[in-house]
């Protein structure tokens, strides 16, 4: 087993995640099997009860873990599908060491940080090892945080424990550039790196972000002070398109040769790269279209990341660039708000919890149905369809159609049973994948090409089966549901190019390499949609290849 474990240094969201990804996306190419694992210093047990202005996005997995959102980063530029034992936050650490406390495990010792919060960091790494050649383990926080130190004397000592030849310590840090001096700056980078070193680590790998070239002065002056060797000082600068040209930039870097290199493993890089194909789709595509995202988290760029990673995975598929315009639901609520939607190739409303925004994004799917304009709508986003089409369809009374309305007797959309009595918040919704089954000759059926697949859910709320029959003698086509329990998964419009609303969260199973086939149908419609429009062609990136 060989172990890689990220920190990172100066200050926060440098982007460890996509850097842990990336290494992981070049291993995988040189034939390693690789999976990556995330630990978060907070206290939560998980981010499912975080606000997405917190901390944007929660990813779930196929078991049921909300975890943090880089597991996604992890999915997509990796073959490998993660567990819950691929993200671990101080909460769960704490939890697990108090319960066994409590049970006596502990053989009436006193209970210490070192070694038994340590102790069970540890079991957690050997846990995810299982079955692979590489774990790659981020750590999650900014080298010198109080609540990250147990973590960092976790990865001490399992370091001193594995051997030198199976672990690798990856730094990612800041090099900014000051105008006022008028060049990058490597002093944050040195006293990073003497923190970590203070801890009892030293990093083999220095990858230094950065918004300019390094030079070879400021690499060796970092190889210097930081005690690694100059090749392994990697510059990291932001990707001009898009975060698959990633791998590429480090490959470039010569990082997967180090890595493998300080492993002692003869395993060569490929001849061919499919990072390579994934970007010059991006770069140079045939098509272009504008959809728009509604939502009430649109100020923060991470609170739908998994949905415009899908949306530009379903522009790979379609030889198309996908610009997304995003559209606070709210202000669709004001007057004239409705022309925001005005000019665009297809609507999104993806998932949500609570009332604010839901009477815009119910006049947002009320404008696709009746402008024909492609719709696709992600759990809440299938709720908000069927209400919008209760209200202004069928003619349901107003109270019976929205789903918030918990003192109605017999809602649209309405809570489950099991989920009235629960109090608690954190990882009490139907949770990870379920199956769903599919009706023949729908769109749906196929867009997906089978009869069976299994989705990832997060919600509380279902389409309340009383009403499915008056809902579908009206024109609304149930084209998957839950065979288990009856559950409306899927439903569609008859008579519209492309309306189509799901109650699970389809963009946790997309991947560039491998576009979800719904999020592929929808921009396959976009680009229908268009061309009925008579639109302008597409214009090149500049600098992309022909």
């Amino acid at each position: 087993m060989k172990y890689v474990f990220v920190t990172g240094g100066v200050v926060s969201s440098l982007g460890k995640g996509l850097t842990a990804a990336a290494l992981g996306a070049l291993l995988e190419s040189r034939g390693l099997t690789v999976r990556i694992q995330k630990f978060d210093p907070y206290l939560n047990v998980d981010p499912g009860t975080m606000s997405p202005f917190q901390h944007g996005e929660v990813y779930v997995l196929e078991d049921g873990a909300e975890t943090d959102l880089d597991l996604g980063h992890y999915e997509r530029f990796t073959s490998g599908k993660l567990s819950r034992l691929n993200n671990l936050t101080s909460g769960q650490v704490y939890e697990s060491v108090i319960q066994k406390e409590r049970r006596g495990d502990y053989l009436g010792a006193t209970v210490q940080v070192i070694p038994h919060v340590t102790n069970e960091i540890k079991d957690r790494i050997h846990a995810a090892a299982k079955d692979v050649d590489v774990l790659i383990t981020e750590i999650g926080g900014t080298t010198g945080d109080i609540e990250g130190l147990p973590f960092l004397e976790a990865l001490r000592q399992f370091a001193l424990e594995a051997g030198p030849r199976d672990v690798v310590f990856m730094h990612v840090t800041l090099v900014p550039f000051l105008n006022a001096a008028g060049e990058l700056k490597t002093k944050p980078t040195q006293q990073s790196v003497a923190k970590l070193r203070e801890i009892g680590i030293q990093p083999h790998v220095v990858v230094c972000r950065c918004d300019r070239p390094l030079d070879s002065s400021l690499r060796d002056k970092i190889s210097m002070f930081c005690n690694v060797p100059m090749k392994a000082v990697i510059e990291c600068r932001d990707v001009a398109h898009s975060i698959y040209e990633l791998p590429l930039a480090l490959q470039k870097e010569g990082l997967d040769e180090i890595v493998v290199e300080l492993f002692g493993l003869k395993y060569p890089a490929p001849t061919r790269n499919i990072w390579e194909e994934i970007v010059r789709r991006i770069l140079n595509p045939a098509h272009e279209v504008r959809i728009g995202v509604v939502g009430k988290y649109i100020e923060l760029q991470d609170a739908y990341k998994s949905v415009y990673e899908s949306l530009t995975h379903a522009g790979i598929a379609n030889n198309c660039r996908v610009n997304i315009v995003r559209i606070d639901a709210e202000d669709l609520e004001k007057k004239n708000g409705l022309a925001q939607l005005r000019g665009l190739d297809g609507i999104l409303v993806p998932g949500g919890f609570g009332d604010r925004g839901t009477e815009g994004k119910i006049a947002a799917a009320r404008h696709a149905r009746e402008k024909k304009v492609p719709y696709y709508g992600l759990c809440l986003g299938l709720q908000i369809a069927v209400i919008e089409f209760a209200r202004n369809v069928i003619k349901l009374p107003r109270a019976n159609s929205t789903e918030f309305d918990l003192k109605t007797p017999h809602p649209v959309i309405n809570m489950m049973e099991e989920q009235k009595k629960i109090i608690d918040k954190g990882a009490t919704m139907r949770l990870g994948s379920y199956e769903c089954a599919l009706t023949a000759g729908t769109r749906a059926s196929k867009a997906y090409g089978k009869t069976n697949v299994r989705e990832r859910h997060r919600h509380r709320y279902e389409v309340n089966n009383a009403y499915v029959g008056q809902l579908q003698r009206a024109g609304l086509i149930v084209s998957g549901i839950n065979p288990r329990r009856n559950l409306v998964e899927i439903v569609e419009l008859k008579n519209h190019p492309w309306f189509l609303g799901v109650q699970f969260h389809p963009e946790f199973q997309s991947k560039p390499s491998a576009p979800h086939p719904l999020f592929a149908a929808f921009i396959a419609a976009a680009i229908k949609n268009k061309k009925g429009g008579k639109s302008r062609p597409t214009q090149k990136r500049k600098g992309a290849k022909k």
